[in-house]
């Protein structure tokens, strides 16, 4: 007996195949990250010793780690000129300090040496156009360690107790005395005394007119 294998035609059918695809997505929407925020971080001018400084606290809330910075930096400008400083490296996000304000100087011991717009000129303080001048005008500020933020800032006013410009006269080991300009030093008597001795000047001359007078009368007695 021959045993024929089944033809082709006999074949099993294949299995059929259910093309329908469940969507795994269907429902679901990705976490956005958070955005990095400087919220809250400030810069304030502030006057101490005639000094003007910059106080500064920065605050950086990167809770999704997206922040491409850590370095602290205050942009100063007035739309035409800018500056640039550099603040520091934050740990766990923040920084705090203070700054000298562009164009001051102090020396070893915090003695204010120098203020914007101002130069020492011949021994004499006098205004000028550069040194940081424009930063005592109208000027934005921003703190930016990429995020960035807005921060209110002016040079300090004058107090009292505080000018944050030469209103004294200031010594250098190689010029005679200076002056601010528009003020003569004081020399011999100081200016608190001045009235005094003039008051008392009067006081003599005429004293001495009156006794001229006495003396003349009694000679024509």
């Amino acid at each position: 007996m021959l045993c024929l294998a089944p033809s082709a035609a006999h074949a099993a059918a294949p299995a059929s195949i259910d093309s329908t695809e469940t969507d795994v997505t269907d429902g679901y929407t990705p976490n956005e990250p958070d955005e990095p925020t400087l919220a809250g971080s400030t810069a304030v001018g502030e006057c101490e010793r005639d000094v003007p400084w910059i106080s500064y606290a920065v605050e950086l809330t990167d809770p999704d780690q997206q922040a491409t910075g850590n370095t602290a930096r205050l942009v100063i400008t007035d739309g035409t000129n800018t500056a640039t400083l550099v603040l520091g490296d934050l740990v766990d996000g923040k920084l705090s300090g203070r700054i000298l304000w562009p164009g001051a100087s102090v020396d070893g011991a915090g003695n204010a040496t120098g203020w914007p717009g101002w130069a020492f000129v011949d021994g004499t303080w006098v205004e000028t156009d550069g040194n940081y001048r424009w930063t005592r005008g109208n000027i934005s500020a921003k703190i930016t360690v990429n995020p960035e933020v807005a921060v209110p800032l002016s040079y300090p006013p004058a107090t009292p107790v505080c000018a944050a410009a030469p209103e004294t006269p200031m010594l250098s080991p190689d010029s005679p005395e200076p002056t601010v300009a528009g003020f003569l030093p004081a020399t011999g008597l100081g200016a608190s005394l001045l009235p005094i001795a003039v008051v008392g000047g009067l006081l003599a001359v005429i004293g001495l007119i009156v006794v001229a007078a006495r003396r003349r009368h009694r000679a024509n007695g």
